[in-house]
C-alpha cells in the first residue's frame, strides 16, 4: 500500500528547498519509513460521449495532434473562433498562441484524456494512416461536423458557362468536401454517412503525389447531396461549430431551394 510523507521546505546549502511529495512503500521496519517509489499513475478514463465531445474528437482528427511524449495535445487553426469553440467545448483556460505564419494554436496536456483518445482510434503522426474511429452512431453527425470544420469547406458559387444544344442557362452550385492524405479515414466516413444518412459522396484524388507532395484525398458531396447534409449536421441552433461556415452553408440552401427551373433562353 503506497503512503506519502511530506518534506517541508527549508535551507540547504543556502538554497531554498521546495515542498515535495515522496511516495513510499511501507516494509514493516522501524528504522525508515519505507522505499521510494515513482508516482502512481492515473487511472484510464472513459469519458461520456457528447455532442460536443464528439465535435472536438471530429476536429482533433482531421486538424489536432498528439504529440509523442503521451500527454499534450495540441489543434491548429486560421480561424480563432474555432478554437475558442474547442476551449468551451473541453472547458480549457489555456491561451490562444499564434506562429510566425500567423496561424493560431491551442496546446493542452492530459494524460488521461490523451490515453482516451488512443484508444478510440487517434495517435500521434496520424495524417496518412488514421482510420476508423469508435464513435457512436448517434453522435457521428456531430463528429462529422466536426470533420468538415477542421478539414473540410463549402464551396458555393454560380455556373455561368452551361450551354447544351445552343442553349445557355445559370446555374447554382454548392459542394461539401473533406480533405485527407488517409483514404482510409475518407472510406470510413463515406460509408457512415451513407449508412447513417443515405447520403452519398465519392472519394476521389484532389492531388497527385509530387517529389516534395503526398497525395491528397477528398470526400465531396454534390449539391442535393449536400442540401442532405447540412439538414443533419445543422439539426438544431447553438450547436459547436464554425458559425461562418455554417451561415454560408444554410443561406445558401435556402437560396438553392427557392430557386426554380427557368427557361432556356437561345444564344
Amino acid at each position: 500500500m503506497l503512503s506519502s510523507i511530506k518534506v517541508k521546505p527549508g535551507w540547504r546549502n543556502g538554497l531554498r528547498v521546495r515542498l515535495k511529495i515522496v511516495w513510499v512503500i511501507p516494509c514493516g521496519f522501524e528504522s525508515h519509513p519505507g522505499h521510494r517509489v515513482p508516482k502512481p499513475k492515473l487511472p484510464e478514463v472513459d469519458f461520456k460521449w457528447t455532442p460536443k465531445l464528439a465535435y472536438v474528437v471530429g476536429l482533433l482528427a482531421t486538424d489536432g495532434n498528439l504529440s509523442p511524449d503521451g500527454r499534450h495535445i495540441s489543434i491548429k487553426s486560421a480561424e480563432i473562433s474555432m478554437l475558442k469553440t474547442f476551449k468551451e467545448c473541453l472547458n480549457l483556460k489555456n491561451k490562444i498562441g499564434r506562429d510566425k505564419n500567423g496561424c493560431y494554436n491551442v496546446q493542452f496536456g492530459n494524460v488521461q484524456f490523451y490515453k482516451w483518445l488512443l484508444k478510440i482510434g487517434l495517435f500521434p503522426a496520424k495524417s496518412y494512416t488514421i482510420g476508423v474511429i469508435s464513435v457512436p452512431d448517434k453522435l457521428f453527425r456531430d463528429f462529422l461536423r466536426g470533420c468538415i470544420d477542421g478539414d473540410g469547406n463549402v464551396r458555393v458559387y454560380k455556373d455561368l458557362y452551361n450551354v447544351y444544344r445552343g442553349r445557355r442557362y445559370v446555374a447554382q452550385r454548392l459542394f461539401i468536401r473533406i480533405c485527407s492524405a488517409s483514404r482510409k479515414f475518407l472510406l470510413w466516413l463515406q460509408a457512415k454517412t451513407n449508412k447513417l444518412a443515405g447520403i452519398h459522396g465519392p472519394v476521389v484524388i484532389s492531388s497527385k503525389a509530387s517529389e516534395h507532395n503526398v497525395t491528397l484525398y477528398s470526400l465531396q458531396f454534390a449539391k442535393n447531396e449536400s442540401l442532405k447534409l447540412i439538414k443533419w449536421i445543422y439539426y438544431k441552433r447553438n450547436l459547436p461549430c464554425l458559425k461562418r461556415k455554417r451561415l454560408v452553408a444554410e443561406r445558401t440552401a435556402k437560396v438553392i431551394s427557392k430557386i426554380k427551373r427557368r427557361k432556356y433562353s437561345f444564344i
